[in-house]
């Protein structure tokens, strides 16, 4: 928690406190001066406590949803005294008000009126993709680049690696689920095929693992696409709505972002990049494993998937040996390690006969 926010808790907690025992010091006439006090002082701290529980409640809605939400309400509230507006012009042009009695008619107009608030909420809402807000009807310019979210998907989540990676602290209050990935994974999970209804549950898990994080403050956002059927155009697209990069682990997904102008991070390629660095003439002791494409040539492989191709390492095939790095390339699929192997002399002669 930081200073400001506990500064503001605190403030309000006082405040709860004071105009409480103030209202019932107000009321001194009908009881004890001390029971009075006691009283306001207990129900300014439950209040506060409310006041706590509603923030814990609605510490991941963000900016742009709390602004949706009271434009909904706007829209809601004058639909529905738009619908009492024209069911009292109805009835006064009527005879049904002589018909109706006065209870019937204000059960009636409340119903009216619940109604159209509800009704334009929900428009509202379901529209909210269209509402490029932070603050109703004006959009600033930031004066600063600000760090950009992470809109992560259901490959990422399969993934593990993940949670190793949001312990470090690299993500916080950056990464973003979409509830229309939370629906596909239960919708997953009822399949009659073992291994996608292992991954769906698999998915899950580490979705209450990321909730567990107490740092992470891992926020989930209601934007869903009913009129877009393929999953990656809903990735897109929210991601664009909301300004914000795409954490993946698939790689056919960078392909076609690109196109559409999205930010992609792999994670594959950010593991790659942390991979440490193998210096020229550094030995490394590897196990060679098959055939190189070239005469003579082996190929193993590191712990972390490296692959290391060894010259003269073909006469050493399921033997372990040391070996010399050459040179490091870099490929689509990570790096490449060239090596010689390294032969005693013994060995030389023996390859010389």
């Amino acid at each position: 928690m930081n200073i400001s926010l506990a500064f503001v808790r605190i403030f309000f907690a006082v405040l709860s406190i004071f105009f409480m025992t103030t209202y019932m010091l107000s009321r001194s006439t009908e009881g004890p001066l001390v029971a009075n006090t006691l009283s306001g002082v207990a129900i300014g701290v439950v209040f506060s406590l409310l006041l706590f529980g509603f923030d814990m409640l609605f510490r991941r809605f963000n900016l742009r949803s709390f602004n949706i939400t009271v434009i909904g309400l706007f829209v809601g509230y004058l639909m529905g005294q738009a619908l009492v507006l024209i069911c009292n012009v109805i009835l006064d042009l009527s005879t049904l008000s002589s018909v109706l009695t006065p209870r019937a008619l204000e059960i009636i107009k409340i119903a009216l009126f619940l109604f159209g608030t509800y009704l334009g909420s929900i428009m509202t809402l379901r529209a909210s993709d269209e509402l490029y807000i932070s603050i109703p009807f004006v959009k600033f310019a930031p004066t600063t680049q600000k760090k950009k979210d992470l809109l992560i998907d259901a490959s990422i989540l399969s993934d593990a690696r993940i949670i190793d990676v949001c312990t470090t602290g690299v993500l916080d209050q950056h990464l973003i689920i979409p509830r229309f990935v939370i629906k596909e994974l239960y919708a997953h999970t009822e399949t009659e095929d073992e291994q996608v209804r292992s991954r769906a549950r698999h998915s899950l898990d580490v979705i209450k693992r990321l909730e567990q994080i107490p740092s992470l403050r891992l926020r989930f956002n209601d934007t869903d696409f009913p009129e877009v059927k393929d999953i990656s155009s809903k990735y897109i697209r929210l991601a664009r709505l909301l300004e914000a990069n795409i954490l993946t682990a698939d790689i056919s997904r960078v392909q076609t972002a690109s196109v559409e102008g999205v930010q992609i991070i792999n994670l594959h390629a950010l593991s790659n990049a942390l991979k440490p660095l193998m210096k020229t003439g550094e030995v490394i002791r590897i196990k060679v494993q098959r055939y190189g494409k070239e005469p003579r040539q082996g190929v193993g492989y590191l712990d972390d998937g490296r692959m290391v191709v060894i010259n003269g390492g073909g006469n050493f095939i399921g033997s372990i040996i040391d070996a010399k790095v050459l040179s490091v390339k870099h490929t689509s699929s990570g790096r490449m390690i060239f090596c010689n192997a390294c032969i005693d002399e013994e060995d030389k002669k023996q390859n010389e006969r």
